[in-house]
Protein backbone atom coordinates (compact mmCIF):
# COMPACT_ATOMS: atom_id res chain seq x y z
CA UNK A 1 0.00 0.00 0.00
CA UNK A 2 1.42 3.31 -0.99
CA UNK A 3 2.21 5.71 1.87
CA UNK A 4 -0.17 8.58 2.36
CA UNK A 5 0.93 11.87 0.93
CA UNK A 6 0.98 14.68 3.48
CA UNK A 7 0.49 18.12 2.02
CA UNK A 8 2.61 20.88 3.53
CA UNK A 9 0.71 23.57 5.37
CA UNK A 10 0.12 26.61 3.21
CA UNK A 11 2.54 29.39 4.04
CA UNK A 12 0.99 32.55 5.49
CA UNK A 13 0.30 35.31 3.00
CA UNK A 14 0.41 39.03 3.59
CA UNK A 15 -2.90 40.29 4.91
CA UNK A 16 -3.78 43.88 4.09
CA UNK A 17 -6.39 43.87 6.84
CA UNK A 18 -4.01 42.67 9.55
CA UNK A 19 -1.24 44.96 8.31
CA UNK A 20 -3.53 47.99 8.46
CA UNK A 21 -4.79 46.94 11.88
CA UNK A 22 -1.24 46.67 13.22
CA UNK A 23 -0.20 50.04 11.81
CA UNK A 24 -3.14 51.63 13.61
CA UNK A 25 -2.26 49.71 16.79
CA UNK A 26 1.33 50.97 16.53
CA UNK A 27 0.15 54.58 16.29
CA UNK A 28 -2.09 54.02 19.33
CA UNK A 29 0.86 52.74 21.33
CA UNK A 30 2.95 55.74 20.32
CA UNK A 31 0.30 58.19 21.57
CA UNK A 32 0.60 56.57 24.98
CA UNK A 33 4.00 58.20 25.51
CA UNK A 34 2.72 61.79 25.13
CA UNK A 35 -0.25 60.64 27.24
CA UNK A 36 2.18 59.46 29.90
CA UNK A 37 3.97 62.81 29.68
CA UNK A 38 0.72 64.65 30.43
CA UNK A 39 -0.19 62.17 33.19
CA UNK A 40 3.16 62.63 34.91
CA UNK A 41 3.39 66.33 34.02
CA UNK A 42 0.17 67.11 35.86
CA UNK A 43 1.25 65.17 38.93
CA UNK A 44 4.42 67.16 39.59
CA UNK A 45 4.75 70.71 40.92
CA UNK A 46 4.67 73.64 38.52
CA UNK A 47 8.44 74.08 38.57
CA UNK A 48 9.02 70.54 37.21
CA UNK A 49 6.31 70.29 34.54
CA UNK A 50 8.42 70.77 31.42
CA UNK A 51 11.16 68.46 32.64
CA UNK A 52 8.60 65.73 33.18
CA UNK A 53 7.24 66.20 29.66
CA UNK A 54 10.72 66.17 28.18
CA UNK A 55 11.76 63.00 29.99
CA UNK A 56 9.07 61.14 28.07
CA UNK A 57 9.60 62.89 24.75
CA UNK A 58 13.36 62.29 24.70
CA UNK A 59 12.67 58.56 24.98
CA UNK A 60 10.84 58.73 21.64
CA UNK A 61 13.93 60.14 19.95
CA UNK A 62 16.61 57.98 21.58
CA UNK A 63 14.82 54.64 21.51
CA UNK A 64 13.62 55.03 17.91
CA UNK A 65 17.17 55.38 16.60
CA UNK A 66 18.70 52.67 18.78
CA UNK A 67 15.87 50.24 18.05
CA UNK A 68 16.51 50.57 14.32
CA UNK A 69 20.29 50.32 14.69
CA UNK A 70 20.46 47.25 16.94
CA UNK A 71 17.64 46.97 19.48
CA UNK A 72 15.22 45.03 17.29
CA UNK A 73 17.89 42.57 16.20
CA UNK A 74 19.06 41.87 19.75
CA UNK A 75 15.53 41.55 21.13
CA UNK A 76 13.95 39.38 18.41
CA UNK A 77 16.77 37.77 16.52
CA UNK A 78 17.36 34.09 17.22
CA UNK A 79 20.63 33.17 18.84
CA UNK A 80 20.23 31.81 22.37
CA UNK A 81 17.87 31.96 25.33
CA UNK A 82 19.39 35.15 26.79
CA UNK A 83 19.88 37.54 23.87
CA UNK A 84 18.99 37.58 20.19
CA UNK A 85 21.12 38.23 17.14
CA UNK A 86 20.46 38.66 13.43
CA UNK A 87 23.09 40.61 11.54
CA UNK A 88 20.70 41.15 8.63
CA UNK A 89 18.43 43.15 10.94
CA UNK A 90 21.07 45.61 12.16
CA UNK A 91 19.97 48.95 10.78
CA UNK A 92 17.11 47.01 9.13
CA UNK A 93 19.55 46.53 6.24
CA UNK A 94 18.29 43.34 4.59
CA UNK A 95 14.58 43.20 5.40
CA UNK A 96 12.34 42.97 2.35
CA UNK A 97 9.34 45.26 2.10
CA UNK A 98 6.91 42.35 2.00
CA UNK A 99 8.97 39.89 4.03
CA UNK A 100 6.62 38.49 6.67
CA UNK A 101 7.17 38.09 10.38
CA UNK A 102 7.54 34.28 10.77
CA UNK A 103 4.18 32.57 11.24
CA UNK A 104 2.13 35.75 10.76
CA UNK A 105 0.55 37.73 7.97
CA UNK A 106 2.19 41.12 8.61
CA UNK A 107 5.53 42.43 7.30
CA UNK A 108 8.59 42.35 9.54
CA UNK A 109 8.68 46.14 9.28
CA UNK A 110 5.24 46.36 10.87
CA UNK A 111 6.16 44.02 13.70
CA UNK A 112 9.39 45.97 14.21
CA UNK A 113 7.66 49.33 14.50
CA UNK A 114 4.96 47.94 16.81
CA UNK A 115 7.63 46.61 19.16
CA UNK A 116 9.52 49.90 18.85
CA UNK A 117 6.58 51.69 20.47
CA UNK A 118 6.75 49.29 23.44
CA UNK A 119 10.47 49.94 23.76
CA UNK A 120 9.85 53.71 23.73
CA UNK A 121 7.32 53.85 26.55
CA UNK A 122 9.04 51.41 28.91
CA UNK A 123 11.99 53.62 30.00
CA UNK A 124 9.64 56.63 29.91
CA UNK A 125 7.61 54.92 32.65
CA UNK A 126 10.65 55.03 34.93
CA UNK A 127 10.86 58.82 34.69
CA UNK A 128 7.89 59.35 37.01
CA UNK A 129 9.82 57.91 39.94
CA UNK A 130 12.68 60.37 39.41
CA UNK A 131 10.72 63.61 39.17
CA UNK A 132 12.26 66.91 40.29
CA UNK A 133 15.87 65.85 40.70
CA UNK A 134 17.66 64.22 37.74
CA UNK A 135 19.90 65.97 35.21
CA UNK A 136 18.36 65.79 31.77
CA UNK A 137 21.65 64.78 30.11
CA UNK A 138 22.12 61.98 32.64
CA UNK A 139 18.56 60.82 32.05
CA UNK A 140 19.08 60.73 28.29
CA UNK A 141 22.22 58.60 28.68
CA UNK A 142 20.43 56.36 31.17
CA UNK A 143 17.63 55.74 28.65
CA UNK A 144 20.12 54.62 26.01
CA UNK A 145 22.01 52.32 28.39
CA UNK A 146 18.89 50.93 30.06
CA UNK A 147 17.30 50.08 26.72
CA UNK A 148 20.43 48.19 25.70
CA UNK A 149 21.32 46.42 28.93
CA UNK A 150 17.92 45.85 30.53
CA UNK A 151 14.97 46.16 28.17
CA UNK A 152 16.37 44.37 25.13
CA UNK A 153 17.45 41.18 26.98
CA UNK A 154 14.20 40.99 28.97
CA UNK A 155 12.09 41.45 25.83
CA UNK A 156 14.04 38.57 24.28
CA UNK A 157 13.46 36.35 27.32
CA UNK A 158 9.72 36.94 27.30
CA UNK A 159 8.82 37.31 23.60
CA UNK A 160 11.77 35.98 21.61
CA UNK A 161 11.14 32.64 19.90
CA UNK A 162 14.11 31.14 21.75
CA UNK A 163 13.88 33.24 24.93
CA UNK A 164 14.06 31.12 28.08
CA UNK A 165 10.85 32.49 29.61
CA UNK A 166 8.96 32.05 26.34
CA UNK A 167 10.13 28.44 26.02
CA UNK A 168 9.32 27.79 29.69
CA UNK A 169 5.72 28.81 29.01
CA UNK A 170 5.54 32.07 30.94
CA UNK A 171 2.45 33.91 29.71
CA UNK A 172 2.82 37.63 29.10
CA UNK A 173 0.39 38.80 26.45
CA UNK A 174 1.52 42.42 26.14
CA UNK A 175 4.14 43.30 28.73
CA UNK A 176 3.37 42.69 32.39
CA UNK A 177 6.92 41.46 32.92
CA UNK A 178 8.85 42.96 30.00
CA UNK A 179 7.29 46.43 30.34
CA UNK A 180 5.70 47.08 33.72
CA UNK A 181 7.65 44.94 36.20
CA UNK A 182 10.76 45.81 34.23
CA UNK A 183 10.11 49.56 34.47
CA UNK A 184 8.84 49.47 38.06
CA UNK A 185 11.75 47.44 39.37
CA UNK A 186 14.14 49.59 37.35
CA UNK A 187 12.65 52.71 38.91
CA UNK A 188 13.10 51.27 42.39
CA UNK A 189 16.73 50.44 41.65
CA UNK A 190 17.47 53.99 40.50
CA UNK A 191 15.74 55.82 43.35
CA UNK A 192 17.54 53.67 45.92
CA UNK A 193 20.78 55.02 44.43
CA UNK A 194 19.98 58.68 43.82
CA UNK A 195 18.03 59.29 47.02
CA UNK A 196 15.07 61.41 48.02
CA UNK A 197 13.88 64.81 46.87
CA UNK A 198 14.60 67.82 49.03
CA UNK A 199 11.69 68.11 51.44
CA UNK A 200 10.41 64.53 51.04
CA UNK A 201 7.91 63.79 53.84
CA UNK A 202 8.12 67.44 54.95
CA UNK A 203 6.95 69.69 52.11
CA UNK A 204 3.60 69.31 50.32
CA UNK A 205 4.28 67.91 46.85
CA UNK A 206 0.78 67.90 45.43
CA UNK A 207 -0.12 67.59 41.73
CA UNK A 208 -0.27 71.02 40.16
CA UNK A 209 -2.85 70.16 37.47
CA UNK A 210 -5.34 67.37 38.00
CA UNK A 211 -7.08 68.15 34.68
CA UNK A 212 -3.75 67.44 32.97
CA UNK A 213 -3.51 64.17 34.90
CA UNK A 214 -6.99 63.14 33.74
CA UNK A 215 -6.17 64.07 30.15
CA UNK A 216 -3.05 61.92 30.31
CA UNK A 217 -4.95 59.02 31.85
CA UNK A 218 -7.56 59.26 29.10
CA UNK A 219 -4.90 59.14 26.39
CA UNK A 220 -3.25 56.17 28.08
CA UNK A 221 -6.57 54.32 28.30
CA UNK A 222 -7.27 55.05 24.63
CA UNK A 223 -3.82 54.05 23.41
CA UNK A 224 -3.75 50.92 25.57
CA UNK A 225 -6.25 49.21 23.26
CA UNK A 226 -3.55 49.22 20.60
CA UNK A 227 -0.98 48.15 23.18
CA UNK A 228 -3.05 45.14 24.27
CA UNK A 229 -5.28 44.07 21.39
CA UNK A 230 -2.50 44.70 18.88
CA UNK A 231 -0.20 42.27 20.65
CA UNK A 232 -2.00 39.33 19.01
CA UNK A 233 -0.60 40.67 15.70
CA UNK A 234 -3.91 40.27 13.90
CA UNK A 235 -7.65 39.98 14.38
CA UNK A 236 -8.53 36.69 12.71
CA UNK A 237 -9.54 34.40 15.58
CA UNK A 238 -11.12 36.52 18.28
CA UNK A 239 -8.25 36.54 20.80
CA UNK A 240 -7.48 40.18 20.04
CA UNK A 241 -11.16 41.00 20.53
CA UNK A 242 -11.12 39.19 23.89
CA UNK A 243 -8.11 41.25 24.91
CA UNK A 244 -9.89 44.45 23.85
CA UNK A 245 -12.92 43.58 25.98
CA UNK A 246 -10.84 42.52 28.97
CA UNK A 247 -8.78 45.72 28.78
CA UNK A 248 -11.90 47.82 29.16
CA UNK A 249 -13.45 45.59 31.84
CA UNK A 250 -10.37 45.33 34.06
CA UNK A 251 -9.63 49.04 33.84
CA UNK A 252 -13.14 49.97 34.90
CA UNK A 253 -13.04 47.47 37.78
CA UNK A 254 -9.67 48.75 39.00
CA UNK A 255 -10.77 52.37 38.91
CA UNK A 256 -13.88 51.59 40.98
CA UNK A 257 -11.91 49.43 43.41
CA UNK A 258 -9.26 52.14 43.94
CA UNK A 259 -11.95 54.76 44.56
CA UNK A 260 -13.74 52.49 47.03
CA UNK A 261 -10.48 51.82 48.86
CA UNK A 262 -9.57 55.48 49.22
CA UNK A 263 -13.10 56.41 50.28
CA UNK A 264 -12.97 53.82 53.07
CA UNK A 265 -9.36 54.60 53.98
CA UNK A 266 -9.20 58.36 53.46
CA UNK A 267 -12.82 59.51 53.24
CA UNK A 268 -12.92 60.90 49.68
CA UNK A 269 -13.19 59.92 46.03
CA UNK A 270 -10.32 61.76 44.31
CA UNK A 271 -9.66 62.46 40.66
CA UNK A 272 -6.06 61.37 41.18
CA UNK A 273 -7.37 58.10 42.58
CA UNK A 274 -9.63 57.56 39.57
CA UNK A 275 -6.76 58.17 37.15
CA UNK A 276 -4.30 56.04 39.11
CA UNK A 277 -6.82 53.24 39.51
CA UNK A 278 -7.47 53.15 35.78
CA UNK A 279 -3.74 52.91 35.06
CA UNK A 280 -3.37 50.13 37.66
CA UNK A 281 -6.10 48.15 35.88
CA UNK A 282 -4.48 48.69 32.50
CA UNK A 283 -1.16 47.48 33.87
CA UNK A 284 -2.60 44.35 35.49
CA UNK A 285 -4.62 43.20 32.49
CA UNK A 286 -1.70 43.70 30.10
CA UNK A 287 -0.10 40.29 30.77
CA UNK A 288 -3.30 38.41 31.55
CA UNK A 289 -6.03 39.69 29.24
CA UNK A 290 -5.56 37.07 26.54
CA UNK A 291 -5.73 34.19 29.01
CA UNK A 292 -8.68 35.10 31.28
CA UNK A 293 -12.42 35.51 30.76
CA UNK A 294 -14.21 38.86 31.18
CA UNK A 295 -15.26 37.73 34.67
CA UNK A 296 -11.64 36.94 35.38
CA UNK A 297 -10.71 40.40 34.07
CA UNK A 298 -13.07 41.97 36.62
CA UNK A 299 -11.30 40.04 39.36
CA UNK A 300 -7.85 41.00 38.03
CA UNK A 301 -8.80 44.67 37.86
CA UNK A 302 -10.46 44.80 41.28
CA UNK A 303 -7.56 43.05 43.01
CA UNK A 304 -5.04 45.31 41.29
CA UNK A 305 -7.01 48.45 42.14
CA UNK A 306 -7.00 47.72 45.86
CA UNK A 307 -3.46 46.32 46.00
CA UNK A 308 -1.90 49.21 44.06
CA UNK A 309 -3.81 51.79 46.10
CA UNK A 310 -2.37 50.22 49.24
CA UNK A 311 1.11 49.85 47.73
CA UNK A 312 1.62 53.53 46.88
CA UNK A 313 1.81 54.32 50.59
CA UNK A 314 4.71 51.93 51.17
CA UNK A 315 7.22 54.60 50.14
CA UNK A 316 6.45 56.54 53.31
CA UNK A 317 6.81 53.42 55.43
CA UNK A 318 10.09 52.26 53.90
CA UNK A 319 11.51 55.68 53.00
CA UNK A 320 12.12 55.41 49.26
CA UNK A 321 11.03 58.44 47.25
CA UNK A 322 9.01 57.12 44.32
CA UNK A 323 7.80 60.54 43.21
CA UNK A 324 4.80 59.52 41.07
CA UNK A 325 4.16 55.96 42.30
CA UNK A 326 5.78 54.04 39.48
CA UNK A 327 6.73 51.23 41.87
CA UNK A 328 3.33 51.07 43.51
CA UNK A 329 1.37 51.05 40.24
CA UNK A 330 3.57 49.54 37.54
CA UNK A 331 5.74 47.09 39.47
CA UNK A 332 2.99 45.94 41.84
CA UNK A 333 0.32 45.99 39.12
CA UNK A 334 2.55 44.03 36.77
CA UNK A 335 3.30 41.43 39.44
CA UNK A 336 -0.38 41.01 40.28
CA UNK A 337 -1.49 40.74 36.67
CA UNK A 338 1.25 38.24 35.85
CA UNK A 339 0.67 36.00 38.86
CA UNK A 340 -3.12 35.99 38.61
CA UNK A 341 -2.75 34.21 35.27
CA UNK A 342 -1.77 31.23 37.42
CA UNK A 343 -5.23 31.35 39.00
CA UNK A 344 -7.61 32.64 36.31
CA UNK A 345 -6.24 31.30 32.99
CA UNK A 346 -9.10 29.46 31.30
CA UNK A 347 -7.14 27.61 28.62
CA UNK A 348 -9.45 29.04 25.93
CA UNK A 349 -7.61 32.20 24.89
CA UNK A 350 -4.03 32.70 23.85
CA UNK A 351 -2.87 29.49 25.53
CA UNK A 352 -4.27 26.10 26.50
CA UNK A 353 -2.60 26.45 29.92
CA UNK A 354 -5.04 26.69 32.80
CA UNK A 355 -4.82 28.27 36.22
CA UNK A 356 -5.59 26.88 39.65
CA UNK A 357 -9.31 27.67 39.31
CA UNK A 358 -9.72 25.92 35.93
CA UNK A 359 -8.91 22.65 34.20
CA UNK A 360 -7.18 20.16 36.47
CA UNK A 361 -6.56 22.85 39.12
CA UNK A 362 -2.82 22.53 38.68
CA UNK A 363 -0.29 24.98 40.11
CA UNK A 364 2.03 24.43 37.13
CA UNK A 365 1.27 27.71 35.37
CA UNK A 366 1.44 29.64 38.63
CA UNK A 367 5.00 28.41 39.25
CA UNK A 368 5.98 29.39 35.71
CA UNK A 369 4.58 32.87 36.30
CA UNK A 370 6.53 33.14 39.55
CA UNK A 371 9.72 32.22 37.69
CA UNK A 372 9.19 34.90 35.06
CA UNK A 373 8.19 37.58 37.55
CA UNK A 374 11.07 36.85 39.92
CA UNK A 375 13.73 36.80 37.22
CA UNK A 376 12.65 40.04 35.55
CA UNK A 377 12.20 41.84 38.88
CA UNK A 378 15.61 40.82 40.19
CA UNK A 379 17.50 41.50 36.97
CA UNK A 380 15.95 44.89 36.33
CA UNK A 381 16.33 46.04 39.95
CA UNK A 382 20.00 45.11 40.16
CA UNK A 383 21.03 46.15 36.65
CA UNK A 384 19.21 49.50 36.92
CA UNK A 385 20.77 50.24 40.30
CA UNK A 386 24.24 49.47 38.92
CA UNK A 387 23.66 51.72 35.91
CA UNK A 388 22.47 54.57 38.13
CA UNK A 389 25.42 54.12 40.47
CA UNK A 390 27.94 54.25 37.64
CA UNK A 391 26.33 57.31 36.08
CA UNK A 392 26.10 59.04 39.44
CA UNK A 393 29.78 58.43 40.16
CA UNK A 394 30.90 59.60 36.71
CA UNK A 395 28.75 62.37 35.23
CA UNK A 396 26.41 62.79 38.23
CA UNK A 397 22.70 61.95 38.16
CA UNK A 398 21.25 64.76 40.26
CA UNK A 399 20.91 68.51 39.84
CA UNK A 400 22.21 70.64 42.70
CA UNK A 401 20.06 71.25 45.76
CA UNK A 402 19.64 74.91 44.82
CA UNK A 403 18.50 73.98 41.31
CA UNK A 404 16.04 71.45 42.68
CA UNK A 405 14.54 73.98 45.08
CA UNK A 406 14.30 76.78 42.51
CA UNK A 407 12.95 74.45 39.85
CA UNK A 408 14.41 71.92 37.46
CA UNK A 409 12.58 73.44 34.48
CA UNK A 410 14.62 76.63 34.65
CA UNK A 411 17.86 74.84 35.55
CA UNK A 412 17.73 72.20 32.82
CA UNK A 413 15.56 73.74 30.08
CA UNK A 414 15.66 77.52 30.64
CA UNK A 415 11.87 77.57 30.33
CA UNK A 416 8.74 77.42 32.44
CA UNK A 417 5.49 75.64 31.68
CA UNK A 418 3.29 78.61 32.44
CA UNK A 419 3.74 82.36 31.96
CA UNK A 420 2.20 84.17 34.93
CA UNK A 421 3.60 87.59 34.03
CA UNK A 422 0.28 88.83 32.71
CA UNK A 423 -2.01 86.95 35.02
CA UNK A 424 -2.51 89.70 37.58
CA UNK A 425 -2.31 89.03 41.29
CA UNK A 426 0.24 91.79 41.79
CA UNK A 427 2.54 90.61 39.02
CA UNK A 428 1.22 92.87 36.26
CA UNK A 429 1.12 96.65 36.13
CA UNK A 430 -2.26 98.20 35.38
CA UNK A 431 -2.84 101.42 33.47
CA UNK A 432 -2.93 104.59 35.61
CA UNK A 433 -6.47 106.04 35.59
CA UNK A 434 -6.91 109.59 34.29
CA UNK A 435 -6.48 112.25 36.93
CA UNK A 436 -4.23 110.22 39.16
CA UNK A 437 -0.82 111.86 39.48
CA UNK A 438 2.52 110.29 40.00
CA UNK A 439 2.53 111.29 43.66
CA UNK A 440 -1.00 110.07 44.32
CA UNK A 441 -1.53 107.85 47.36
CA UNK A 442 -3.58 105.39 45.25
CA UNK A 443 -1.73 102.17 44.61
CA UNK A 444 -2.42 99.70 41.81
CA UNK A 445 -3.58 96.24 42.88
Amino acid sequence: MAPAITLAAEAPKLSSANTGFMLIASALVLIMTPGLAFFYGGMVRVKSTLNMLMMSFISIGIVTILWVLYGFSLAFGTNNSLIGWDSDWFGLRKIGLTELWPGYTIPIFVFMVFQMMFAIITPALISGALADRVKFSAWALFVALWLTIVYVPVAHWVWGADGWAFKLGVIDFAGGTAVHINAGAGALGVILVIGKRVGFKKDPMRPHSLPLVMLGAGLLWFGWFGFNAGSWLGNDDGVGALMFVNTQVATAAAMLAWLAYEKIRHGAFTTLGAASGAVAGLVAITPSGGAVSPLGAIAVGAIAGVACAAAVGLKYKFGYDDSLDVVGVHMVGGIIGSLLIGFFATGKGQSTATGVFYGDHSFTQLWKQFAGVGAVLAYSLIASAVLAFLLDKTIGMRVTEDEEISGIDQAEHAETAYDFSGAGGGLAKTAVPAGVGADSKKVDA
